[in-house]
């Protein structure tokens, strides 16, 4: 927003920003208390909102939003699947910004131990990455992949990638019997009970896994190639590919997405003024995302950025790939996820149901009973 500031002034210099940061549970919170209060008037002019939350929020609260229909943003230039998640009954209400396209990363050197390039785990479905990935362990020692045990984040990547949801287009919860959903679940369980997917109890331990090196891999959303750089012994060593997708699952693909964020403009805003420098900025600026590229590893969602110099710059720690430039390319190919108002109670509900099916409890049955959870949630 510092940098986004800097841009704009330059054609408006009397411009100003005052800049809050909030932790996300804070801001919903105090997003709740405001509407229920009807206490617009103390809404900031701009505030950033989770992807996966969006909708529920516009949905409960519309009187907080400002609509994007009268701004010069062109959507078009961005991931449909990423406006989808502010949209809601065909009108924009935000405008996305940092990404969480889905990314493979792999560690070419125990990859390269095993006889395999990234090229043999590009564009592949999910029972070769099994084969491939057991082969891997047997000769190298090394799982490939790690995830925090009870958590769906894995299995929802996997969902959204054959562009199914936890919810129908009109937010009727489809967690019974949907068929990629339970085609999710069994890959996973292969994967964990061939011991190339690594269930560990904490972030901090999913993290530590592939910094310290004992897990070779991960999937997740572009923001851990932070992460992943930390290790900085390891530069040179990773490469970054899209995603396995699913067997015999209609509309399946490599591509989705996990986390990301987009900007909203409140009702309380100078809303002309508002939109008009976003549209300026994380809507139309290449220097911008240029700039805070690098300084932040904040990856765009808009589109052009992808076409610039920095973001086709090979990246040393990814063996000189230019691998932002592969994400906002990933991003423009990710189905889109139908979220709602009860997206979280959904997928708490079906973190459960995995807890107990891996624990032996038959698949239908926790399904359902994670179905039944949510229609009790949504009253």
């Amino acid at each position: 927003m510092q940098e986004a500031e800097k841009i704009y002034q330059q054609d408006h210099p009397d411009f100003k920003l005052d800049i809050v940061e909030t932790p996300w549970d804070d801001l919903q919170t105090k997003l709740t208390t405001l509407a229920q209060s009807q206490e617009y008037g103390e809404l900031p002019d701009i505030f950033l909102v989770q992807n996966n939350a969006f909708q529920k929020n516009v949905i409960n609260y519309p009187d907080l939003f400002s609509d994007f229909s009268d701004s010069d943003v062109d959507f078009s230039e961005f991931p449909d699947a990423v406006n989808a998640y502010s949209t809601v009954d065909g009108v924009n209400y935000g405008l996305p910004f940092d990404s969480g396209t889905a990314i493979q990363a792999l560690r070419t050197d125990v990859i390269g131990e095993a006889g395999y390039t990234i090229d043999d785990f590009t564009d592949i479905t999910w029972d070769t990455f099994l084969a491939q990935a057991e082969d891997v362990l047997a000769k190298t020692g090394k799982p490939l992949l790690s995830g925090q045990a009870g958590s769906s984040d894995q299995i929802m990547m996997m969902l959204q990638s054959a562009g199914a949801s936890l919810f129908d287009a009109d937010g009727k919860p489809t967690i019974s019997g949907n068929e990629a959903l339970e085609k999710s679940i069994d890959t996973y369980i292969q994967l964990v009970d061939a011991g190339v997917f690594t269930e560990v109890n904490s972030w901090d331990e999913y993290v530590g896994s592939f910094v310290n090196g004992s897990v070779a891999g991960t999937i997740n959303g572009v923001w851990i190639s932070g992460s992943i750089q930390t290790a900085e012994d390891q530069s040179g060593k990773w490469a970054v590919t899209n995603l396995p997708k699913l067997d015999g699952v209609s509309g399946a693909t490599n591509y989705s997405a996990n986390g990301g964020s987009s900007w909203a403009v409140s009702s309380n805003a100078n809303v002309e003024l508002a939109q008009d420098f976003l549209a300026s900025t994380f809507a139309g600026s290449t220097e911008l995302f240029d700039t805070i590229l690098p300084s932040s590893g904040a990856v765009a969602n808009w589109i052009p950025a992808g076409d610039s110099d920095v973001y086709s710059q090979p990246v040393e720690f990814f063996g000189g790939q230019a691998i932002y430039a592969d994400v906002v390319r990933f991003g423009a190919s990710v189905p889109s996820n139908n979220t709602g108002v009860y997206y979280y109670e959904a997928r708490d509900a079906v973190s459960a149901a995995i807890t107990k099916i891996i624990g032996g409890a038959d698949m239908k049955t926790a399904l359902d009973e994670a179905q039944s959870t949510v229609e009790f949630a949504m009253g």
